[in-house]
């Protein structure tokens, strides 16, 4: 992001700092259920919280690993291996490492929709003001680009106004479709990993399972997302 461009908060979702911390959420729910399950051990999952949790990961030690496996999530899963211990060794059990990616940006997506949902309500709530200040204040309406009948000011935000609360309910609507997890392993066939776990992982990050994915989660849902 450009820096002049961006605030703090929306900068701040982007952060590799935070996609890590997003891939650890998702690898240590998914360790939580697989526990559950008895797939892994309960004090395994137990640890991999306690030791990582607050981790403050070293975004230049992952690049170098990467840089020699080739692979961004194997370089990420090294290097909390690093932090975790041996029970890291039952971390990302069963998964594919588009069940990390797809869903850590969709949670990233839905953060960033929630930033500009609440602008949106900010914008509203001035627009309502001032149409309602200006209710009477006369201006000129326009037909065909030329001056035309007198309007008010008021009512030109009115229209402000009705645009944005459409834009909104666009920006919802989008919100809600890109809100999706896939925890569905290699292919998406969940030949590897319970469908359970993937639902206490949907929970566990506020988003819901997605009904059929492949390896990836459908792209159609991001291009209805950025063409809002």
């Amino acid at each position: 992001m450009i820096p002049r461009y961006s605030r703090p908060e929306m900068v701040s979702i982007w952060e590799p700092q935070t996609r890590f911390k997003i891939w650890f959420e998702i690898e240590a729910h998914a360790a939580d259920a697989l526990a559950e399950l008895g797939v892994i051990p309960k004090d395994a999952a137990r640890t991999i919280w306690a030791k990582a949790k607050d981790a403050v990961f070293n975004v230049e030690r992952i690049d170098e690993i990467e840089r020699e496996t080739k692979h961004d999530v194997i370089a990420f899963l090294t290097h909390l291996a690093e932090i975790v211990g041996p029970e890291a060794r039952f971390v990302h059990q069963g998964m594919t490492s588009s069940d990390v990616l797809d869903t850590c940006l969709n949670v990233q997506l839905a953060r960033a929709a929630d930033i500009l949902i609440a602008d949106v309500d900010k914008v509203l709530a001035a627009l309502k003001t001032r149409a309602f200040e200006h209710k009477m204040t006369p201006t000129i309406g326009r037909s065909h680009g030329i001056h035309a009948e007198p309007v008010t000011f008021g009512l030109k935000l009115a229209y402000a106004y009705a645009e944005f609360t459409r834009a909104k309910e666009r920006l919802i609507a989008a919100r809600k479709e890109i809100a999706t997890c896939a925890i569905s392993g290699a292919v998406g066939t969940f030949a590897q990993i319970d469908p359970r776990v993937e639902a206490h992982v949907a929970k566990a990050m506020g988003l819901t399972v997605e009904p059929i994915s492949t390896q990836v989660i459908p792209r159609d849902r991001h291009a209805m997302f950025f063409a809002t």
